[in-house]
């Protein structure tokens, strides 16, 4: 039952990672193990600017080189591959890479501005998690992330081998979401290591690029029947009830509005001018 339950953490909840490579650093150093977040994916979270994640290799990026360990004795071994199985050790033979979110679908990211700095929809980025003494980027790019889509980049700039590196590839170096393990949470070992990895504080600056087939110069407080899309746009579930009070309260308005002016038409018209022929007969009577 433990190797069970150890077993479905590791699939779906939480699985460790030991870091092979200096691409992450000084963030992430070689040898360090982080607790990747597996199970937000499965709500449909996706990964978001300034995140930490590991995705599988989209295809060549994996250049096969880490740590190398010798090799461990027979039984010691197998021992590992079991425990790695069940989640209890980290794996460092998964062609799983680990980079940061720089970009996602829609934005346009691009090197340099003229102060040298990365920017993200034209908004330029103070990045504090790059590795002392490196730029942002000595590679000039410009790049409209597509949609489901990431764009990646390791802290240690000089020494990643990221979506920079496969700008002339499909998607221009971008990673598909569906390859996204999960968001790396936390430096689990060793604990003087220990720390969180996100960094959305630096991308909270940066404005959302505007929605395909968005219409242009529409203002962006602008309220309006149709959504970006240009679909009529209707009330959830949760709005439902309030939006039939109020076409309720309004029909009942009109109801009384329409009472109202009946006094010149209607039967309050017709008694008013019993009213009035009463009045005259009287008049002539005297």
């Amino acid at each position: 039952m433990a190797l069970l339950i150890a077993l479905v953490v590791k699939t779906f909840l939480v699985q460790a990672f030991v870091i092979p490579s200096g691409s992450m650093e000084q963030t992430i150093r070689i040898g360090d193990r982080v607790l990747v977040d597996k199970l937000t994916p499965w709500f449909g979270s996706k990964p978001e600017r300034g995140d930490v994640v590991v995705f599988r290799d989209p295809g060549g990026w994996d250049t096969g080189q880490g740590t190398g360990a010798g090799q461990d004795p027979v039984g010691i071994k197998q021992g590992k591959q079991f425990l790695t199985f069940i989640g209890l050790l980290p794996s460092s033979k998964e062609q799983d890479l680990i980079k940061r979110v720089i970009a996602v679908g829609g934005d346009t990211v691009k090197c340099c501005d003229k102060d040298g700095k990365i920017t993200v929809n034209g908004t330029p980025l103070d990045e504090p998690y790059i590795h002392p003494g490196n730029p942002p980027s000595q590679i000039e790019f410009s790049v409209r992330v597509p949609a489901g889509r990431i764009f990646v980049m390791g802290d240690h700039r000089s020494d990643s081998a990221d979506s920079r590196y496969h700008l002339q590839e499909a998607g221009q170096g971008t990673v598909p979401e569906k390859l996204v393990v999960g968001r790396a949470v936390v430096i689990a070992w060793p604990f003087g290591h220990w720390r969180g990895l996100s960094e959305r504080d630096t991308f909270a600056s940066v404005g959302d690029a505007p929605r395909a087939g968005a219409r242009a110069g529409a203002s962006p407080n602008s309220v309006s029947l149709m959504d970006q899309d240009g679909l009529i746009q209707l009330p959830t579930p949760a709005e439902l009830p309030l939006v039939m009070g109020v076409v309720g309260l309004r029909r009942m308005h009109d109801r009384r509005q329409r009472g109202e002016r009946s006094g010149c038409g209607g039967l309050g018209g017709r008694r008013t001018f019993r009213s009035w022929r009463a009045r005259e007969t009287t008049r002539r009577d005297r």
